[in-house]
């Protein structure tokens, strides 16, 4: 059975610009297909999703993407999602992506330029910060880069680092995480190209490279890594669009196939998938392809468990498409789509 046994997901969506809050659907094992099951609503704008499992039970959590930023719980054991507390606030403003480490939930807080550490109960439950680190520094784009934006935290493949992605500072922050007190500590800064903008960064299977994704510069940044030394190093940028793309181009969300063999990025702008060839060892990234995406705007992109299908959340089309991925040369190709008003992120069960 495809996805070893995947039969759920949920979209999180933004209910500023007309979303229902969390579609909860049912995965087709063969055809990949979603169908609609249920909705989770009060809950604000929930941009971003992910979903870990505590012990035997997996629970999902969800950002709430507002000035008076706030993560929400939600034990997923059984048919409907049931809330696990009120939503806790993280003391950051619009948080934009969530990750689980060291039995603590990490949050990157976008408005306010921070990450927060919230401990998490046995049982999966977030309880108040314990952590907040603020980031300091700009970069040279006026409009997005006056102060910090942190985008994405998440651990390394090790679970010895945190990496925090900050689109205001043109860096990235590889922080250390005391799992006791639940508080993170500066490893080191690595500065990107200015003006690049970084908002998300995939790992490699190997653990030994992570790929950085662009926003204002639609470049992807390849990097070593070494886990045993906490150490990334850029080696090589690789351009995510054809010549003559156009001025409005925007990526979003990078991902690695499960065989290391390529590299796909959502591209919001031109709406499409830029399908990058990584070589026999991950230290080249040739971009062999641009394929559409299957709507408009797409803010995330996301691997089925399996390997064989892609999925885009299409923020202004308002949709979610599912497309077949060619084993051999790695290209998607739309197999069809469901309406989700204001997808915004995808995670699968």
């Amino acid at each position: 059975m495809a996805g070893q046994g995947t039969e759920r997901a949920f979209i999180g969506s933004f209910t500023s610009a007309g979303g229902r809050g969390i579609t909860v659907v049912a995965v087709d094992p063969d055809s990949g297909a979603l169908t609609e099951t249920g909705v989770v609503e009060n809950v604000d704008d929930p941009s971003y999703l992910t979903v870990t499992h505590t012990g035997s039970r997996p629970v999902l959590y969800a950002v709430s993407e507002t000035t008076q930023g706030a993560v929400a719980a939600y034990d997923i054991a059984g048919a409907v999602p049931r809330p696990l507390c009120a939503p806790v606030r993280v003391r950051g403003e619009a948080p934009t992506h969530l990750s689980v480490a060291g039995g603590h939930l990490l949050t990157a807080n976008y408005g306010s330029g921070s990450v927060t550490v919230l401990p998490l109960a046995d049982d999966g439950t977030p309880r108040p910060p314990s952590d907040v680190l603020r980031h300091e520094g700009r970069g040279p784009d006026p409009a997005r880069q006056r102060g910090p934006h942190a985008h994405q935290v998440l651990p390394d493949p090790s679970d010895r680092w945190v990496l925090s992605v900050d689109l205001g500072t043109d860096s990235v922050r590889i922080y250390s995480l005391e799992p006791q007190a639940g508080t993170l500590t500066v490893h080191q800064e690595v500065k990107l190209r200015p003006g690049s903008g970084p908002r998300h960064l995939a790992f490699h299977p190997d653990g030994r490279h992570v790929y950085i994704l662009g926003e204002l510069v639609p470049t992807v940044i390849v990097c070593r890594w070494d886990a045993a030394s906490g150490v990334l190093e850029p080696v090589g940028s690789t351009s995510l669009v054809p010549d003559g793309a156009g001025d409005v181009v925007s990526p979003s969300a990078p991902v690695v196939a499960h065989d290391g063999r390529h590299l796909w990025a959502a591209v919001r702008g031109t709406d499409t998938i830029a399908v990058l060839s990584l070589g026999a060892t991950g230290e080249q990234a040739d971009l062999v392809a641009s394929v559409p995406c299957g709507g408009r705007w797409p803010r995330d992109l996301v691997q089925h468990p399996s390997g064989t299908r892609l999925y885009t959340a299409n923020e202004r089309s308002g949709d979610v498409t599912w497309l077949d991925v060619d084993s051999a040369t790695g290209i998607p190709h739309r197999a069809g789509s469901l309406p989700v008003p204001g997808a915004s992120s995808i995670a699968f069960v």
